[in-house]
């Protein structure tokens, strides 16, 4: 089977990912790429772009583990690149797959890409982010309102939405409470087709 017919027999051609932050974005991000990286695939952090976009404008310190505000940079930046990322996903032929907080949203009213909501209970997302930034239970619930009230809130001024993890933007809804990476992982591969194609997962 030749890589380069893969993507074409898939289910989808190009995946979105969205949840808020600790939902598991970037895990789910990092474990697609070694399935679909080989047909050709494409793979797009919202998140690690928006760092950097935040630590070049001087806002936000390289060596802090934690994560910036989407209020460190312009809302022409937000909507240049939701607009590029929408251009690009909109086309069938392209392959790639995207995580940003309101990826799924943002590729809304295409049927050829899979878009993806990761729900997480809030004391989880509290944990993940206390481990992943090396901070105190209270850090991490202040960061995280800090962060969610200033981000939706741009978005909502932006884009005149009040929800963007409706379930009805999106294909797949995973709780990542209740599933792990591994099985997150699986539930977006079989959504996708891949095992079709591919043969099945590994028992």
């Amino acid at each position: 089977m030749g890589e380069s017919k893969t993507p074409s027999r898939l289910n989808y051609s190009s995946v979105a990912i969205s949840g808020r932050p600790g939902a598991g974005r970037s895990t789910l991000l990092k474990n697609l790429r070694p399935q679909l990286e080989p047909f050709g695939w494409e793979f797009f952090s919202g998140g690690e772009w928006s760092r950097s976009i935040s630590i070049e404008k001087g806002k936000h310190d390289p060596n802090d583990p934690k994560h910036h505000l989407a209020t460190d940079y312009g809302d022409d930046v937000d909507y240049q690149i939701d607009q590029a990322l929408r251009d690009k996903i909109s086309h069938p032929e392209t392959h790639m797959a995207v995580e940003s907080w309101i990826a799924g949203w943002n590729a809304r009213g295409f049927k050829h890409v899979l878009k993806v909501l990761l729900m997480c209970d809030d004391s989880l997302r509290i944990d993940r982010i206390v481990n992943r930034d090396n901070a105190t239970v209270e850090e991490a619930k202040e960061h995280l309102r800090q962060r969610e009230e200033a981000n939706i809130g741009k978005w909502k001024r932006l884009y005149g939405v009040d929800d963007f993890w409706d379930p009805k933007y999106y294909d797949l809804v995973i709780n990542t409470y209740s599933h792990g990476p591994g099985q997150t992982l699986e539930l977006v591969l079989q959504a996708l087709g891949y095992y079709k194609v591919n043969g099945q997962p590994k028992a």
